[in-house]
């Protein structure tokens, strides 16, 4: 019993010490306590919560009814990709757009381009540009924060469009046939992890080989020679990328490089004939941005983007979407999801009725909070206009299979639309002119750290 008091004095003399830091005294563990009533509405829901997943206690029933899925406005979509165990979503979405662009053209019944050509060079790519990055901060010392955050982020397979527009224009496409998957490339985070681990040995050696004196040129030899092991590591991964191939279309078989595949397929100046728009209102509107280092490949382009209301980025989709073309569209997917269905609806979970509290920031204090960001990319292809031309639903065709969601879809209300839609990528004929404007002034240089940098996955 003894024993038991001096506990007691010793738990409540800690709790009395923290409180004058800050911490949770007696008296205040005592209040907060008091918030829990301990009612038999509170057993129930602490015996359901205590076995059951909260997002199956909060779906709410009314969401499930009178949702339909018919379209005013569809681009005819030509088969499911699948991403698998992998970050690819960028680049899934990005040839997505394209082919269907090709199937289009040559009135072909399918076809796909192979995302592990363009990912083995993907990778490739930035390996460069780590190391290029080490190379150019070498005089910083290791707490920099730029340095800090290349030694955080070597490599990873997400990405976005502009590494899609640099490295198809760098390297060209092949079909799937001619450069299949392979486990690697579907399951991406072993490989991605092991040239991560490899880059961070080899920016240490670079960092001491340039305090030791050594000139910018040795260390480029230098790294030419680290990017040949990153080459070998690749080419057993994923199988080494062809040079040249025949192909065949509506019956006439030529031979082809990467480059000329698809520069007589599709030849689309992927860098100046599209237009990268953003809707984050924690910034400006109107203006143009850019994100250092956001890029696959050191010599290409940052992520710029013109930041715009959501009206006015709707208005362009819907212009794109009438005239059959798909666009690039990325989010965050994982809000409200009901992944079965296929439905991204605000009103699917109902959790401030389960939790008994609200959940009330808005899409700017979700920014600001780091509560939500663009974390997936697909391919935005439909929409249902109500009578007077406002949208009330969109339809994207996802990267995750056949059989995920909605036949391979996802269906969102134009609510959801609105709370969690981030980037959409545009041709720029159906752009307005005050907004290619905006993109002749020079942009707001944004730092690698920021909340938007573009890592769809």
């Amino acid at each position: 019993m003894k024993k038991e008091m001096t506990l007691v004095c010793l738990m409540a003399m800690a709790l009395g010490a923290q409180a004058q830091q800050g911490g949770i005294s007696a008296d205040m563990l005592e209040q907060i306590q008091s918030a829990y009533k301990h009612t038999t509405a509170d057993k129930a829901l602490h015996n359901a919560m205590a076995g059951t997943s909260l997002s199956v206690l909060a779906r709410n029933q009314e969401s499930l009814a009178n949702f339909n899925t018919d379209f005013s406005d569809k681009v005819v979509s030509s088969g499911i990709t699948n991403q698998k165990q992998s970050g690819r979503c960028w680049l899934f979405t990005g040839l997505n757009v394209l082919r269907a662009q090709m199937i289009a053209r040559y009135g072909l019944k399918e076809m796909e381009f192979s995302q592990n050509y363009c990912f083995f060079y993907d990778q490739l790519e930035k390996a460069n540009l780590f190391l290029q990055g080490i190379i150019d901060t070498r005089e910083k010392p290791m707490d920099d924060k730029m340095v800090e955050w290349l030694f955080k982020n070597p490599i990873g397979d997400g990405g976005q469009f502009t590494g899609v527009s640099d490295l198809i224009l760098k390297y060209g496409l092949v079909p799937s046939t001619v450069m299949p998957e392979t486990y690697s490339s579907e399951h991406t985070d072993g490989l991605s992890r092991l040239i991560g681990l490899k880059l961070k040995e080899f920016g240490l050696q670079l960092r001491d080989e340039a305090a030791k004196g050594t000139k910018p040129e040795a260390l480029e030899k230098r790294k030419t020679e680290m990017l040949g092991t990153v080459y070998r590591m690749l080419a057993l991964a994923l199988s080494e990328p062809v040079k040249t191939f025949t192909y065949t279309v509506n019956g006439n078989t030529k031979e082809y490089t990467p480059l000329s595949f698809y520069q007589e397929f599709l030849g689309n100046d992927l860098n100046n004939n599209y237009v990268m728009v953003m809707n984050d209102p924690s910034r400006d509107y109107y203006q143009c941005y850019e994100i250092d280092y956001d890029r696959h490949v050191y010599d290409g382009k940052n992520w710029t983007y013109v930041n715009l209301p959501i009206e006015d980025i709707k208005q362009m989709a819907i212009a794109s979407i009438k005239d059959s073309t798909m666009l690039y569209f990325s989010c965050d997917v994982g809000k409200f999801m009901d992944r079965q269905r296929g439905v991204l609806d605000v009103n699917n979970f109902d959790y401030d009725s389960l939790m008994g509290t609200t959940f009330g920031m808005d899409k700017k204090q979700r920014i600001q909070t780091f509560a939500s960001g663009s974390s997936h990319a697909m391919t935005l292809m439909a929409v249902d206009l109500d009578k007077d031309g406002k949208p009330k639903k969109w339809m994207v065709e996802n990267s995750w299979g056949k059989d995920s969601g909605y036949q391979g879809h996802m269906i969102m209300t134009d609510e959801w639309f609105d709370e969690y839609m981030f980037r959409l990528v545009v041709e720029k004929k159906y752009v307005p002119e005050k907004v290619l404007d905006i993109l002749k002034k020079k942009p707001v240089r944004l730092p690698a750290w920021d909340p938007m940098f573009a890592d769809e996955e």
